[in-house]
């Protein structure tokens, strides 16, 4: 896999992933039991328009873990608090917190109000967008530095790791906005919508904070959830 990352002050950007993209892979995703004529024709204007458009993003950097607490870690000095995370770092001396992002060229086309169709359906493009440039940063990061298996951890997806330990992430990775065009709000949410924060390390068995989750609606899910693994995560010792 051939890339080449651009770095400033330990921090990689890589701002031309590939747009992995395809009309029977948004057909399948919008999950519509009734398909028309009218219903293909949006979904390949639209995805037409996506992969013309889009120029999603990733930024990153190689951190060291640092000094460990019960229930916090220091990742290149800056504390997290979460046990979960500290557990899943235990034996990592280095990790790789990111960002990746669908990007702000096709997060800014905007649909007419009565194009309800055609806005659902970009929207489950971006986060196709997203989503797959996420798979090709873990690709990417495990061939370069040879980490083998990677897993991640993705702050507010689980109780454990809130939403707002997305400032001390984006702390350690410089100015994300103009480095690729992703700012916080002031209550922690990433815009573009559809990006991606988290912290990937090496795992000898893959996690997935899925399975610490409760929520039933998710769509986004990706693994069922596991009370054991709950359990053994509260009641481990560290």
């Amino acid at each position: 896999m051939e890339q080449l990352a651009k770095s400033t002050n330990g921090v990689e950007v890589i701002d031309n992933i590939p747009v992995v993209l395809d009309v029977p892979a948004v057909r399948k995703r919008l999950r519509m039991r009734t398909q028309s004529s009218r219903f293909e024709d949006t979904v390949r204007q639209m995805t037409e328009i996506a992969i013309s458009t889009a120029r999603p993003k990733a930024i990153y950097k190689v951190s060291c873990v640092g000094a460990k607490n019960s229930d916090s870690v220091e990742i290149d000095g800056v504390s997290f608090s979460s046990k979960v995370l500290r557990i899943n770092l235990q034996k990592a001396q280095r990790v790789i917190p990111y960002v990746v992002t669908c990007g702000r060229e096709v997060d800014s086309i905007q649909m007419p109000v009565r194009e309800v169709m055609k806005a659902y359906c970009l929207d489950v493009i971006k986060m196709m967008i997203v989503t797959s440039a996420a798979v090709y940063l873990r690709d990417y990061l495990a061939s370069r530095y040879q980490l083998g298996e990677l897993s991640s951890m993705h702050p507010g997806e689980i109780e454990s790791w809130p939403l707002a330990q997305q400032k001390p992430l984006f702390s350690l990775l410089g100015d994300v906005e103009h480095l690729i065009g992703v700012r916080l709000t002031e209550g922690h949410v990433m815009i573009p919508i559809k990006s991606r924060s988290g912290i990937f390390f090496p795992a000898e068995i893959k996690f997935e904070s899925c399975t610490l989750c409760h929520s039933e609606r998710c769509t986004g899910r990706r693994a069922p959830y596991d009370p054991e693994l709950e359990r053994k995560y509260q009641e481990t010792a560290v």
